[in-house]
């Protein structure tokens, strides 16, 4: 009894020791902005005691062969291959080049099969034959032949399969966690936006499309989305452009200088698909609708010409918002007069951190125009300039706006004499006025400005 029990305690001890060393299989892909990506794949692996040879099939077809890297609870690795000539009926031809095959040969009339055996000289461009003392080419002609061979080729493989040679100090199941960086893969962000004016909302929805061209599928793997690229030899850092809105359901994290978005659910990103995966959900985000007219110099304007319509929002919690969100285009739409939902512009945002302004781009108004026009401009004396400016401001809309209008290009040396709405100073060669127009009106602003420093006379 004692030594049953004894032999009993062993044997769990070992079963609990070799489960111990294995784990539930699992794959992770994180997929960066560069076409490329880093995939971790976790399987269970028999291994022999000494030198033994290991394969992975369905590894990526566009693999880095020298990124790839093995860990195994106590095994060395002693050289690995990529075996990506996969097996199809072109492969074979070429691979039987030298050596025998079978024709098969089917009368239509008849039905009748005649099998030949047939030397493949050549696969280049089409199948040359010796069958016999006649040399034959073989036609794709849609008459009824089929090649039977012996056996597959060696190096020829169903899937891009890695190899691995191991020296393992023991035999039996363990874990192995395969790492290897990937060509083909590719993921963007795009948003679709519906504002409401009258509320001052704006509901966003945000979809992550992802595109697999590895030549692999990647089953219920743990997808994460990497905001930046890493540098590559040959290839320069990236630049990160401005913001974008916010509000996500998915997992977001930073390391190092990149924005990590982690997806809420594993997802199968099979072999030549995109997909998309919803991200977002932001119903109602605080917004503004802001026009806009921008000045450079004066010059007088012989038609109107549209305000530019911008959305302009906060990435904060407090506004519905409030939390990074990747690079990629939103696509924004209204209701009409109807209530039907149509289009009216896109634009793109950049890589967008917590607490950014956000200025969506959305077109140019054709009821809220302006018209420039130099009233006087004259030179009193050496070096100076003083012009009058009028600018007529029309709003064809049936309520009040107001229209943010910057005037640049002011030489760093000016005074406004007189200007019919104050102006607020933006930066050294920039000025912007709060226009108030009217439903249905307009309205005009003019000011002059001298520029320049007065030039001494020389003695």
């Amino acid at each position: 009894m004692r030594l049953a029990s004894f032999a009993a305690m062993a044997a769990v001890l070992v079963a609990t020791a070799a489960s111990a060393q294995q784990a539930t299989p699992r794959l992770a892909i994180t997929i960066y902005n560069n076409d490329i990506a880093l995939v971790e794949d976790v399987r269970n692996v028999e291994v022999g005691a000494g030198r033994t040879r290991l394969e992975f099939p369905n590894v990526s077809g566009r693999i880095q062969p020298q990124t790839a890297s093995l860990r195994a609870d106590g095994v060395s690795i002693v050289e690995q291959n990529f075996d990506f000539d996969l097996l199809t009926p072109v492969k074979m031809m070429e691979k039987a080049v030298g050596s025998r095959v079978r024709l098969v040969r089917t009368n239509p009339a008849t039905g009748r099969e005649v099998i030949e055996t047939a030397e493949v000289l050549s696969a280049n461009q089409g199948v040359v034959l010796r069958i016999g003392d006649r040399i034959e080419v073989l036609r794709d002609d849609g008459l009824p032949v089929r090649v039977l061979f012996d056996r597959i080729p060696e190096n020829l493989r169903a899937k891009p399969t890695l190899s691995v040679t191991v020296d393992s100090q023991r035999a039996g199941t363990r874990s192995a966690a395969l790492r290897y960086l990937t060509n083909g893969i590719a993921w963007s962000a795009d948003y679709v936006g519906v504002f409401d004016e009258r509320a001052g909302t704006l509901s966003m929805q945000g979809w992550v499309t992802l595109t697999n061209r590895t030549g692999a599928s990647y089953a219920n793997a743990r997808t994460q989305l990497v905001a930046g690229a890493p540098g590559e030899v040959g290839r320069g850092s990236p630049g990160v452009r401005r913001g974008g809105t916010g509000g996500p359901s998915s997992d977001e994290t930073s390391f190092a200088d990149y924005h990590i978005y982690t997806l809420p659910e594993p997802t199968t990103i099979a072999e030549n698909q995109t997909k998309q995966v919803s991200f977002l959900d932001a119903p109602n985000a605080r917004a503004a609708k802001v026009y806009e007219v921008e000045r450079n110099g004066y010059q007088s304007e012989r038609f109107a010409s549209g305000a530019a319509v911008r959305l302009t929002l906060r990435n904060a919690r407090e506004t519905g918002l409030g939390a990074a969100l990747p690079e990629g285009t939103v696509r924004l739409y209204t209701k009409d007069s109807t209530g039907r939902v149509q289009f009216i512009g896109e634009d793109n945002i950049g890589h967008t951190s917590e607490g950014s302004d956000v200025v969506l781009d959305v077109g140019t108004a054709f009821d809220v125009t302006s018209q420039s026009t130099v009233v006087r401009r004259e030179n009193p004396s050496s070096g100076i300039t003083v012009t009058e400016m009028a600018y007529v401001f029309r709003n064809a809309r049936a309520e009040p706006v107001t229209i943010d209008f910057r005037q640049g290009g002011i030489d760093g040396d000016h005074d406004f004499q007189r200007s019919s709405i104050e102006p607020k100073q933006i930066d050294a060669n920039t000025f912007g006025w709060s226009v108030p127009v009217p439903a249905r009106g307009e309205t005009r602003l003019t000011f002059t400005i001298r520029e320049g420093k007065r030039t001494e006379p020389t003695r």
